[in-house]
């Protein structure tokens, strides 16, 4: 699966996927095959961090 490119199309990707499908960002990541540290590091670029504990990025 390819991810969005623009970041807010990803945080808004992710965050959702985060809600209604996985328990946390490295289930996710090992699941939908793709790379947690591209992820964190894109959306740090612009400005989100991920809570563990609130399983989503803000």
């Amino acid at each position: 699966m390819e991810l969005p490119k623009d970041p807010m199309m990803l945080f808004s990707f992710i965050n959702t996927k985060l809600r209604d499908f996985y328990p946390s960002l490295d289930a996710l990541c090992k699941d939908m095959n793709v790379n947690e540290e591209v992820i964190v590091n894109t959306l740090k670029a612009a400005g989100f961090e991920y809570n563990r504990e609130l399983n989503k990025f803000w």
